[in-house]
Parts: structure tokens; sequence; C-alpha cells
């Protein structure tokens, strides 16, 4: 059965967490004498630490009870904290794939924690035959996942994720930053099977709030005490709360916004196949392309030359670009651009 506690490193369990002032009163009203905070402004109150508006917006939207959600200063903040939370510096190690989003390599590296990179297949879904086996490495404490996977686009396999997480004695995260332009269906639903598993979304891609930096984690109350044990007292701005809550508020918006950048994905894509110095366009899940072509540096400095800026994956995919999908008007000019390239 799997122990929570058993995982977390043995500092974390008797870390007493910074109170600050609102953890002593929650009230909105009132003169307020307590957090040496400057009288006059209008952003001279420090943000509520815990996001309770914000936190129950989500709530509704995810269909996550409250204090199964954490709220981070982007999803970099999430990753860096399951590494400080679980993993003891020079001892344990953590397990990636390859290719795969950076920073879990670069959070792994300042938290001086050794990571495993398990290549995925010639289709880029996970290797159960490869990884399983490592599985029971005694100082394997965490693994990350990234699906729809960056830069390759593709979800990895349902049933290869599950049976990961079921096997693994330690910390599954999996990171969904681009689960909204998918059609397979969030782990949001196995929370309650797996008390292992911990979920990420984010507000910087399908939601296009990329500069509110906030990400949200989905896990046992336990797992989220722990980060909020951990995290700094006001590590999101009213600010970012506020925008994000706006932007949250049209929701049928955001959804047809969702619905145009998939739509001009699988246009580009087709486009893009008839090229002649396209290679191979990766089948995508995400609101990007992975695109071989025939000399990726070449084609990407022309592209630049010419202000379209995309991509170069070369040195973590042979001769890849990631696409990102824009406007119709700017998906237009990059193909132009290419097909001038091409003539």
């Amino acid at each position: 059965m799997f122990d929570i506690h058993r995982i977390v490193r043995k500092n974390v369990r008797m870390l007493v967490p910074y109170s600050c002032a609102r953890d002593d009163y929650k009230g909105r009203e009132g003169i307020f004498l307590d957090a040496n905070e400057n009288p006059f402004g209008t952003m001279n109150r420090y943000p509520d630490p815990w996001q309770g508006d914000l936190k129950k917006a989500v709530s509704r939207i995810k269909g996550v009870p409250v204090g199964r959600i954490f709220l981070g200063n982007g999803s970099d903040e999430i990753i860096d904290l399951c590494f400080r939370i679980f993993c003891s510096p020079g001892t344990d190690k953590a397990l990636t794939f390859s290719p795969s989003y950076g920073m879990y390599s670069v959070s792994a590296a300042t938290n001086d924690v050794e990571i495993m990179k398990v290549p995925l297949d010639d289709k880029y879904q996970i290797d159960l035959r490869d990884l399983l086996p490592r599985l029971s490495d005694p100082h394997l404490k965490l693994i990350i996942i990234c699906s729809p996977n960056n830069p390759t686009g593709n979800c990895m396999n349902r049933a290869a994720l599950e049976r990961i997480i079921y096997r693994f004695g330690g910390i599954v995260l999996v990171d969904e930053a681009y689960i909204d332009f998918a059609e397979s269906r969030s782990l949001l639903d196995s929370l309650d099977k797996y008390p292992n598993l911990i979920v990420m979304h984010t507000f910087s891609k399908a939601y296009g709030m990329a500069s509110a930096r906030v990400g949200m984690a989905f896990a046992s109350e336990e797992i989220v005490g722990y980060f909020n044990k951990m995290k700094p007292p006001y590590n999101i701005s009213s600010m970012n709360q506020q925008a994000v809550l706006r932007r949250i508020s049209r929701r049928s918006y955001f959804s047809g916004q969702v619905r145009k950048i998939v739509a001009e994905r699988e246009r580009v894509a087709a486009i893009l196949k008839k090229l002649p110095m396209v290679k191979k366009v990766w089948p995508s899940d995400a609101n990007f392309l992975l695109v071989k072509v025939s000399d990726a540096s070449s084609i990407y400095k022309y592209l630049a030359e010419s202000k379209i800026i995309v991509r170069n994956r070369h040195s973590v995919a042979e001769n890849c670009l990631r696409i990102t999908i824009g406007t119709r008007r700017e998906n237009d000019k990059l193909l132009k651009a290419l097909k001038q390239k091409g003539s």
C-alpha cells in the first residue's frame, strides 16, 4: 500500500511552515495593521496566500475538490517542489523520458538529484520493457511524464501510464500542459484510484495566460498539504489571480479559441506534408507540430531572417523544427515563406 510519508523527505515531514499574517486573520474587512504593509496605494496589500477565490473557480471547471488543488507560480514551481519534497539531494533519483520538456532535467540538477532518461520508442511512446525493470530501484522516488509530450506533441498510451502509476511505489507527476488540445481524456479522473499520482495543468497554453505564470497541480490532500508547507507564502500575485479569474469566467470564448487552434493545426499539417523540404509531420495532440525537415538549422535561420521564429529542436530530435500554431494570418506567412524556400 502506498505510504506518502515514506516518500517525503524527513526534513520536510518535520518542517514547521512559515505562518503569515493572513493565516492568523482570514477576514477581508477591517483596519489591517498586521502585515507591515504600506497603508497607501492600490497594490499595497499582500495577495491571498491560499488563492481561495481562484481555487473555487478551478474546482468548478476541473471537477476537483478545493482541498486537492495546488496553484503554483507557473508549472515550473510545481516541478521544483516535487524534487524538494520527495527527493533527497545527492541520494535519490528521478526518471523522465527523452525527448521531453527540458525543465525536468534543470530542476533535477538544481536540487542535486540524479535524473534517469529513458528513450521513447520510434513512435515517441514509452517502452515498458525498458522502463519497468528500473522501477525497483530503491532510490527512485519520482517519475515525470509529459502527455501530450513536448516537443513531440503526442499523448502517451493511457494503459501504459496507468500501469506505471500502479506498479511504481513513488510519485508519478503527469504533466498535461497541452491536454486541452487533445481528444484523449485527462488523468484527473484517476486521482481517487492512484494516491501516488499528481496531475499538472496550466493556464499558460489553452487559456492564453502565459505571462500570468499560474500552474495547477491536482493530487491527494496529503500531497497538496506538503506543497502548501513548502511554497513561499505569497507565490501568486493578486494581479495574476484576478487576471486568471477574469479569463476563466469567459469559458465559451476560450473554448472557441481552442477549436480554432486545433483546426489550424490540422490545416497547417496537411499543407506542410506537401512541401519538398518536409520529411515528416508528427501527429499532434498539442498546439504545435514537430516537423522533420531536410536541414533544420538552415531552415530555422532562413525563417528567422524573415522574422518568423520557430524552435529548432535538432539537438533532441534530428532535423526537427517545433512549430507553434499561430493565427491563420501568421500561419499563412509561415507557409508562404516555406513554399518560397522550396521553389
